[in-house]
């Protein structure tokens, strides 16, 4: 016999479950994982703006205010959740200790949906922001479709032969993203905004009420990337001390920068132009509102002599810089969370594997490159399929917030209920990170933030469901072949194993 063997990365958790061992090294702390976390979430700015602007109008900001309640509410639950189970997975590894195997299952194909759609979303929107330099790849739908599913094509060969990304890069780009998004919250502030002219704009556009409400569940999509800590944490150390700490890390400034780009949004935009002209790139919209609204000549009239030449230099710099630095660091960006996508879905198929959710061949892993391609090129095909209808609509960018809602919201739903589950079932479960505000029912404590935020994410998925046919179809058809899959694997599965052991019997009883 050979003793040249050595496990692959699926044979260990699958094949030699009796063998505790880790492939992930534990290198992240606090700063990589706020950093990770606010590339995903800091990049949905850049598109979920103007989605929502087009669904709900002037009611955008009190859209993204509902929507960032609840998005507190889920990261509670995450950072909860996570330090009691630190392992990929997220919503999915919740519900399977707190519910089954069965919604651990459907929690995580949820959740792999919502990945996919990120990629199709981020990747669509990067030739908007780059149409600053050559306007065919905003203005012609067949140019900009073709680039973007260019862009998922390059990545998905990028990660099939393994090239990683640095944590240091994302922490630097994270930054700097701050920053820009900081100087242009400021810049809009102290230039343009008019508190009479900004309520004009929200009463004066104010939409339906189901144009609200609907806007209210696209608004979700801007708080993309709550589950990425939790993913993150088998590769983190001590993530049972620093994933809750960097989830509350993030949470503060992600709400304080879109509250802030809100704000700058309806002063340098009225909303018909936000939820049109710039509907897939909205921060690129605020710079040029910023740099053709802006006299540096009027502006200057205000200080003293001396000084009106080095302000009139100043802001000319910035409306010429403003625009140039927005387009470049939004493609930047949004390709970062492109191939996050990617990267989260290749953890999730590894996750959901190793717990024999789904067949192990999803999982396998490349002989030469060491990588899960075959999950890579699967869902990574799928997104550029749901990319397809760019080529002949307008539609697609709405359809495929829609469509991202269904799965997230979906996700964090079961998210929020495996908490409350576990919660009943095991009380007694260490937690290093505990939620307050607690309510007892049956001598019980749970979490009212949980509560909460089942029933915000509950209620917004309804909504999904009953206001967009496109984004029901797709949605409940993905949930379905998982479904098929997961049943029709549990049954070879079950059967493969009910024969293994027939076999080992015949063997026992023909050597007895």
């Amino acid at each position: 016999m050979r003793n040249d063997w050595q496990p692959k990365i699926g044979d260990k958790f699958v094949r030699s479950p009796r063998v505790k061992l880790h492939p992930l090294r534990r290198v992240l702390g606090i700063p990589g994982l706020f950093s990770t976390a606010y590339g995903d979430l800091g990049s949905s700015i850049y598109y979920a703006l103007g989605l929502v602007a087009l669904m709900a109008m002037g009611a955008a900001p009190v859209a993204l205010g509902i929507a960032g309640i609840f998005f507190v509410f889920t990261a509670l639950t995450y950072a909860e959740g996570t330090a009691m189970f630190p392992e990929a997975g997220g919503s999915a590894s919740f519900a399977r200790h707190g519910l089954s195997d069965l919604m651990g299952f459907i929690s995580g194909w949820s959740l792999m949906f919502g990945y996919i759609v990120t990629i199709s979303i981020s990747a669509y929107t990067i030739p908007s922001y780059l149409g600053y330099f050559w306007e065919p790849l905003k203005m012609y739908p067949v140019i900009h479709t073709a680039v973007a599913m260019g862009i998922v094509a390059l990545l998905m060969v990028i990660n099939v032969i393994g090239v990683r990304e640095s944590s240091q890069l994302n922490f630097s780009l994270a930054m700097l993203d701050i920053t820009v998004q900081i100087l242009i919250i400021v810049a809009a502030v102290v230039l343009l905004f008019n508190p009479s002219a900004f309520w004009q704009r929200i009463t004066g556009y104010w939409p339906s009420t189901p144009d609200l409400i609907f806007g209210v569940a696209i608004a979700a999509i801007a708080f993309t990337g709550v589950e990425t800590i939790s993913q993150m944490s088998e590769e983190a150390r001590r993530p049972q001390e620093k994933a809750p700490r960097a989830y509350v890390w993030v949470t503060i400034v992600v709400l304080l920068i879109y509250a802030g780009i809100s704000v700058a949004a309806f002063s340098a935009l009225t909303p018909t132009e936000l939820g049109s002209t710039w509907v897939t790139d909205p921060i690129a919209g605020i710079a040029q509102g910023i740099s053709r609204a802006v006299s540096p000549f009027e502006i200057a009239k205000g200080f003293a002599v001396a000084s009106q030449a080095i302000v009139v230099y100043l802001l000319t710099g910035l409306q010429h810089a403003l625009p140039v630095v927005v387009a470049l660091l939004a493609a930047t960006i949004l390709f970062i969370a492109t191939n996050a996508g990617l990267l989260g879905i290749s953890r999730l198929a590894f996750s959901l594997g190793r717990f024999q959710l789904i067949p192990a061949e999803l999982s396998h892993v490349h002989s030469r490159f060491k990588t899960p391609y075959i999950s890579i090129l699967v869902f990574g095909l799928i997104s550029l399929i749901l990319q397809i209808p760019g080529f002949f609509g307008p539609d697609v960018f709405a359809n495929l917030g829609g469509l991202y809602a269904f799965g997230s919201m979906l996700s964090f739903a079961l998210a929020h209920l495996s908490i409350l589950a576990l919660r009943v079932r095991k009380p007694d479960l260490p937690r290093p990170f505990k939620l307050r505000l607690n309510v007892k029912i049956l001598n019980r404590e749970l979490p009212l933030t949980a509560i909460l935020g089942l029933l915000g994410t509950g209620v917004i998925w309804v909504v999904v469901v009953v206001l967009q046919p496109y984004s029901r179809w797709v949605g409940f058809g993905w949930l379905a072949i998982g479904l098929g899959t997961f049943f029709l694997f549990r049954k070879l599965k079950r059967t493969s194993t009910e024969k293994s052991g027939a076999t080992r019997s015949g063997l026992s009883g023909g050597q007895k």
